[in-house]
């Protein structure tokens, strides 16, 4: 299973890419706990520990590789791999996240949105007072 979603954000591409990959600002920008790292094969948490996995491709400020999983996924199930796309556009960003290699189960959509996407929104919004 795969799908994509995307959504501008009032932010520059370098200042997503920097809060997704840094735990504080990841933290903060999805109100939630996490672990984050900027370096390629290294592990992260998200959502107080409700996903997990590694960087597999970091371009910077342009695109985020990692494989995911969250605490709904068997042991026997691969992990999923999220896609990051960062494009400039002046003063936001579209992010378009392509999310695959899914288990039949789970509705991640619309999670990406509400979790996310909202979240993110307002964090970049209430940082540019």
């Amino acid at each position: 299973m795969k799908f994509t979603v995307s959504a501008e954000i009032p932010a520059t591409n370098e200042n997503i890419y920097n809060a997704w990959l840094d735990s504080k600002q990841h933290s903060e920008m999805t109100n939630a706990p996490a672990v984050a790292s900027s370096e390629i094969g290294a592990f992260f948490t998200a959502h107080d520990d409700y996903a997990c996995g590694k960087n597999i491709e970091l371009v910077p400020y342009s695109k985020i590789v990692q494989s995911w999983r969250t605490t709904e996924f068997s042991e026997l199930e691969e992990d999923s791999i999220i896609e990051i796309i960062l494009e400039d556009k002046g003063n936001h960003t579209l992010l378009t996240l392509t999310h695959s290699n899914l288990p039949p189960h789970g509705t991640y959509e619309q999670g990406w949105k509400d979790f996310y996407f909202t979240p993110m929104k307002q964090y970049f919004s209430s940082k540019k007072r």
